[in-house]
């Protein structure tokens, strides 16, 4: 059995973005083939600030990762070192 793992990769997507643009994105940018993107909506967190001495409560953005798994044998290459191969 291939390990599928060596082959995914993930990336943050606009949360409107669905899987067939994320698609056709990933393989028009990096020219490898899809097989499969798993999506999930990651809420935002809730950050406490004190500035000039009133507290206050701020929340980062919600935002959207996809996995994306490609073909056996292909990988996305981005100009630099890559850490896990070595």
């Amino acid at each position: 059995m291939h390990n599928a793992l060596s082959h995914q990769y993930t990336f943050t997507v606009h949360p409107d973005a669905t899987k067939t643009q994320i698609r056709h994105a990933i393989e028009e940018i990096f020219k490898v083939n899809v097989i499969k993107i798993n999506t999930a909506s990651v809420g935002g967190k809730k950050r406490h600030f004190a500035r000039r001495g009133a507290r206050t409560i701020g929340r980062q953005k919600d935002w959207k990762k996809a996995i994306v798994t490609l073909r056996s044998g292909q990988k996305i290459e981005l100009g630099g070192v890559n850490y896990f191969e070595q």
